[in-house]
């Protein structure tokens, strides 16, 4: 079941936990792709938050926002760049995209395994998804008072696994949101050494969100392949000498 797009709005824009959120899970993202210039960029879910240090120089930016979700205009005193659509069919020729991210879109779908075909139906040869997931293991995904509370949390073999069930083929993972979803000051002011701790202390601190980065990986054709016949070289004289 997805979340209501306002409430997701109120989160990330609206509360100070909500934005030190977007900071730290969009900091780990510019780490893995500092630059999307000339390239097709697309979100689903609520990824917005995270995209918007791409609209200067990619060739295009598309918010997906899933139907029982919501959608709203985005980015603020821009071009919209968001649409409203069905969870499985998404508005996008195939192969068309360069860059994807999922934020609040696989966990919470009734039909991961078909929205998976879709992420990879999107992409072109090589390209690449950034799958962001609450971790199971990790606090957030046990308070129901962030969006990381709901829908279906994984673990990274989890996820890394239902991947390569839908010819993904995952390059690199890594966590973020080690502070605690709390609203206390001193946690909220602490958080920015926090996660620097937790990134270099993974095994000691469980973060609150799995992020894994992975290549689409083209099928070869399928069926029987059949050897062509060299047809035999016809000589001048055949039709008089053997008649049939």
């Amino acid at each position: 079941m997805h979340l209501d797009v306002q409430d997701l709005r109120n989160f990330y824009y609206r509360s100070t936990l909500g934005r030190a959120a977007q900071a730290a899970i969009r900091g780990r993202l510019q780490s893995i792709w500092p630059e999307a210039k000339g390239q097709t960029v697309a979100g689903f879910g609520f990824a917005v938050p995270l995209l918007r240090p791409y609209l200067a120089e990619a060739r295009r930016v598309i918010g997906l926002m899933p139907g029982p979700q919501g959608v709203m205009p985005w980015p603020a005193g821009m071009p919209n760049v968001s649409v409203l659509t069905e969870e499985t069919l998404w508005p996008i020729e195939t192969g068309h995209v360069d860059k994807l991210v999922l934020l609040h879109g696989l966990e919470t779908s009734e039909r991961p395994g078909a929205l998976l075909d879709e992420c990879w139906r999107v992409l072109g040869p090589g390209g690449k998804a950034l799958f962001i997931v609450p971790n199971r293991g990790g606090f957030w995904s046990r308070s129901d008072r962030t969006p990381f509370g709901f829908g279906r949390p994984y673990t990274l073999g989890q996820l890394e696994a239902q991947l390569k069930l839908h010819h993904f083929v995952p390059d690199a993972h890594c966590s973020a949101l080690y502070q605690p979803p709390s609203n206390r000051r001193f946690w909220l002011r602490s958080g920015p050494l926090i996660e620097r701790a937790g990134v270099r202390l993974p095994r000691v601190m469980a973060g609150g969100v799995v992020m894994v980065e992975a290549t689409k990986r083209v099928l070869p054709p399928t069926g029987r392949s059949v050897r062509k016949q060299k047809a035999d070289k016809a000589e001048a004289l055949d039709g008089l000498l053997k008649p049939v």
